[in-house]
């Protein structure tokens, strides 16, 4: 590598602060938008949708639970998710009764989600009572018990799955519930690129998961119990593969597994993408003085001078590997337990990875050095 006095490293300022980073996305919905998001700051996305929507537009179901809001009076209307609520509107509309149902609840206490509910309700000409911070049924459920509901009728939008608990714990307390079944989340159109993912998650060649929904969780571990892989694909979020999601009530799921997942302040998309450009550099970005010059390590790629290298999985995992502690020795051993994890491999395969390694890095390579008889280690400055 050429010498000078220019640390600066003109690719790594040049690169987003997600280049060199492959992220899964799970989502179902927005997901393109998600996948823009991401790749303007540089990341490579992997995309896996765990499930699908299935509208329930023409559903009898939704129609039955539909005339049953209109048969009486409603005390109480919930909207659980913007999709939903539209959806629910529409139908309606559809059927000639739009006017009728958005009448009925604008003579109810209509109570919202969230910031996404809460939009599609105020778009229908509603107002919202009540929308807790949290975005949690759980609150949602805490404020309507602590009133007199005995004898009260409340329609529920449901967001997927039905809400049994939410809806027993108000028929408990004297309540009429009318559960309205909008949408159902199906198995995903590509299992096979779940799987895939799940793969990916295991042999740590994601860098993160991003999530946007507790089910797109769920779903992504019964697609890993599907192939047995459920408890590494958790070991690998607890520590590898960083967990990205939309808010607290997406992590629950996580989070009662024993893995701590980040996320945004604010439950949107664009909040989503920060946390992510903020997390990851911190997490799996060095920076490097190799004979009086920068070099960047961020995810799989190396940044220096007007050079971007994008190494392959295992070869930036042996790099990433040498960079935690730059400038000691790290045995063969010892790089076979940190880079190969359960794989079946001896200490030949980690010469072969430092001898590829190498050969990617091109007029790099010295940056990586042979101890005779004790293993590898990083020429830099420490």
């Amino acid at each position: 590598m050429a010498t000078g006095t220019d640390t600066g490293g003109m690719a790594a300022r040049r690169a987003g602060p997600l280049t060199g980073f492959t992220i899964g996305v799970t989502a179902t919905r927005r997901r393109e938008e998600l996948t823009a998001l991401l790749e303007r700051r540089g990341a490579r996305v992997v995309q896996a949708p765990t499930m699908r929507i299935v509208p329930l537009g023409d559903d009898t179901a939704l129609r039955k639970a539909t005339e049953r809001c209109l048969a009486g009076p409603l005390d109480y209307v919930v909207a659980t998710t913007g999709v939903g609520w539209r959806g629910w509107m529409s139908a309606a509309d559809g059927w000639g009764i739009g006017g009728r149902l958005a009448a009925a609840c604008r003579a109810s206490v209509v109570l919202t989600r969230g910031p996404k509910a809460t939009g599609a309700v105020r778009a229908s000409g509603l107002d919202e009572a009540f929308s807790p911070r949290s975005e949690a049924n759980d609150e949602l459920l805490t404020w309507l018990l602590a009133r007199p509901l005995d004898g009260r009728r409340i329609a529920v939008q449901e967001h997927g799955v039905p809400l049994d608990g939410f809806a027993a714990a108000l028929r408990e307390r004297g309540a009429e519930v009318i559960e309205v079944p909008v949408y159902r989340w199906g198995p995903p159109d590509d299992p096979e690129a779940v799987r895939r993912l799940v793969e990916l998650t295991v042999r740590r060649e994601l860098h993160a998961l991003a999530f946007t929904s507790a089910q797109a969780i769920e779903a992504l571990l019964a697609g890993a119990d599907g192939v047995d892989r459920r408890a590494e694909v958790l070991d690998a979020l607890r520590g590898d593969v960083l967990a990205v999601c939309v808010g607290p009530v997406c992590a629950r799921p996580l989070r009662e597994l024993g893995v701590e997942p980040v996320w945004p302040e604010r439950g949107r998309l664009g909040a989503l993408v920060r946390t992510l450009a903020e997390a990851l550099p911190d997490r799996m970005r060095r920076e490097l003085v190799y004979e009086g010059r920068q070099v960047v390590l961020q995810g799989s790629a190396v940044l220096t001078d007007d050079t971007r290298i994008t190494l392959p999985p295992v070869l930036a995992a042996v790099l990433r590997a040498l960079a935690e502690r730059p400038g000691h020795v790290l045995s063969r051993a010892e790089l076979l337990r940190r880079v190969w994890l359960a794989d079946r491999a001896d200490e030949h395969a980690v010469d072969a990875a430092i001898a590829r390694l190498r050969a990617a890095l091109g007029p790099h390579s010295a940056l990586v050095r042979t101890v005779p008889k004790r293993g590898y280690r990083l020429a830099v400055t420490v």
